[in-house]
């Protein structure tokens, strides 16, 4: 694995110039540009890019992505990235920013906060040919002022962009869970089966409470991708799904009134009653043993 601590670093083995700034870089990719073929790398900064694979593997975490059409990536720092014999139909861009570019401008936690930087699936961003001209006509204004004598201004203004690209990618990535909707409607009960089955199984016994890393793993997504795809289908996260199918399952066991709240408690993965008994009374409004004594009696 290689790893790199600069821009400049990835740039020189890409085969690029070096960057205008050390802690910003823009180029444009062809075909040609495979001088990490074959390789496994880290970066300690953020790596937008827009490709189009003609052939060959990107992996992004532990999946490869499905990059038939025009893809964005957005990966963080730090995060393993494979190339495999890759091969782009047409050109395509890579924007690297380091963190320390973004010091004092609102993008620094900002970016944080986007949860595709976190997608390590097969979920990469597919531009159709109107999204993917919006962000290479917002690439292009970035390049413009890059090169075209930087002063005072340039930085604030190349970020005004980056800003609008990461706002549009959250735009397009809302339009393509909606395109995908019978996809995720799938993906739900997928999901529901996982918890049944998790139950069912005594898993939960064994493993503790059921956590959405565990679910998204079984599913071969990242958690966060999870809790965006399942927020858009049916307004709840992934965590919070989970907490309505353990609390519909703590009441049918309190309703059968067989076993003890310790009993319950144990039987759905909870480490302790007190804590199982705090998140009852927070969805449900009544402590366990009130919710059993009401519906008894």
């Amino acid at each position: 694995m290689i790893h790199f601590n600069t821009i400049s670093e990835l740039d020189k083995a890409d085969g690029f110039p070096p960057p205008e700034n050390p802690l910003f870089s823009l180029n444009q990719i062809s075909a040609s540009t495979n001088a990490l073929k074959n390789k496994k790398i880290t970066c300690n900064f953020f790596i937008i890019c827009l490709k189009k694979l003609k052939s060959g593997v990107f992996l992004y975490g532990k999946t490869k992505y499905d990059s038939d059409s025009g893809s964005m990536y957005f990966m963080k720092p730090r995060q393993v990235i494979t190339v495999q014999d890759v091969e782009l139909k047409e050109k395509g861009f890579a924007i690297h920013i380091h963190e320390d570019f973004l010091l004092g401008h609102p993008l620094f936690t900002e970016i944080r906060k986007y949860s595709y930087f976190d997608y390590e699936t097969n979920e990469a961003l597919h531009l159709s040919p109107r999204e993917e001209k919006i962000m290479w006509s917002l690439y292009n204004k970035m390049e413009t002022e890059y090169h075209n004598n930087p002063d005072e201004f340039s930085r604030t203004i190349i970020l005004s962009h980056l800003d609008s690209i990461l706002k549009y990618a959250q735009r397009f990535y809302k339009r393509q869970f909606i395109d995908r909707k019978p996809l995720s409607g799938i993906m739900v009960t997928k999901f529901n089966g996982l918890l049944n089955t998790y139950f069912e199984k005594g898993e939960a016994i064994e493993n503790g409470f059921p956590t959405a890393h565990y679910l998204a793993s079984k599913l071969n997504l990242s958690p966060r991708y999870l809790s965006d795809l399942l927020k858009q289908e049916t307004g709840k996260t992934a965590l919070e799904l989970i907490h309505l199918f353990v609390i519909a399952e703590a009441k049918n066991m309190l309703t059968e009134g067989e076993k003890t709240i310790s009993e319950i408690a144990y039987h759905l993965g909870f480490e302790n009653a007190p804590y199982f008994s705090r998140m009852f009374k927070k969805e449900v409004g009544l402590s366990p043993k009130e919710y059993k004594n009401r519906i008894l009696n």
